[in-house]
């Protein structure tokens, strides 16, 4: 038994499937003669997060995916998507469906919060997963260089928010329209059902949070529950309009929300229950 489960960990971390190097191959990412790429991304580093992906994604969440041919085959765009889970799982399952994407496999960009690089280890991960401070700059430049960039607009809010406010957007900062307007990119609109079941959170812990600095401190179940998640790509949307005049900036994000909204609800009743 323990050799059985030394062996499924190895595999998980070390895949030996064919599939994993087929993919990594057709993706447009450009990277140097070493396989890196400005922002630290690197082909070999992925593996073992395809190889994750793979387990949670087919295993433990069998996660069913709807509309992966709304992705761009090449060229920038903005996939734009409710968080939720206390943990990054939506996004990796997220970024999983777009590396084995059948129609355009794409290896995603991702912005993380700004306190990720003071966890040991984890920043240095999440680089050469593609993963990369979430500021504007960055993301400009990413796009510039026809990037695919995946950004959770709620933030810390959205994935730390109590269980009994699931599936309640939260506010949406702005950024990523302005990044759009600016780079003149689209906007993939996201739907993911499941995730907010996964860890239950009962609500922040104050004091907690002020002692370790971190956006969040919640008090949850400490397991990851293997819920059924649902992911929904919607039809590219595109803007164009003034960056200067901030209301028009909040009516744009407002169709956006809205339409991530409509995504969810599909997921919903696509699902027949928690874990099924």
């Amino acid at each position: 038994v323990e050799m059985g489960l030394l062996d499924t960990i190895q595999n998980i971390i070390n895949p030996k499937d064919s599939n994993v190097d087929q993919f990594l191959t057709k993706f447009p990412n450009k990277v140097g003669s070493y396989g890196y790429d400005p922002w630290g991304f690197n082909i070999n580093g992925i593996k073992p997060f395809v190889g994750a992906g793979k387990f949670f994604y087919e295993n433990y969440f069998r996660v069913e995916t709807y509309g992966l041919e709304n992705i761009p085959k090449k060229g920038r765009c903005l996939i734009i998507g409710n968080h939720s889970g206390q943990l990054p799982l939506d996004a990796m399952m997220l970024g999983y469906s777009m590396v084995t994407n059948e129609y355009a496999p794409r290896a995603p960009k991702g912005m993380y919060e700004r306190f990720v690089p003071q966890v040991p280890f984890i920043s240095s991960i999440f680089s050469q997963w593609g993963g990369t401070v979430g500021d504007p700059e960055n993301c400009i430049k990413m796009l510039e260089n026809e990037e695919a960039v995946m950004v959770f607009p709620e933030g810390a809010r959205g994935i730390s928010k109590p269980y009994k406010k699931k599936y309640q957007l939260q506010r949406f900062g702005l950024g990523f329209m302005y990044m759009a307007l600016q780079t003149k990119s689209p906007i993939i609109p996201v739907g993911i059902v499941g995730c907010e079941e996964s860890i239950i959170n009962f609500g922040n812990i104050d004091f907690l949070q002020r002692l370790i600095k971190f956006p969040a401190a919640p008090a949850l179940i400490p397991f990851v529950f293997p819920s059924k998640v649902i992911i929904n790509y919607g039809k590219p949307m595109f803007f164009e309009g003034d960056a200067s005049r901030e209301y028009e900036v909040e009516a744009m994000v407002d169709e956006v929300k809205k339409e991530i909204k409509h995504l969810i609800n599909v997921g919903l009743k696509q699902r027949k229950g928690i874990f099924s």
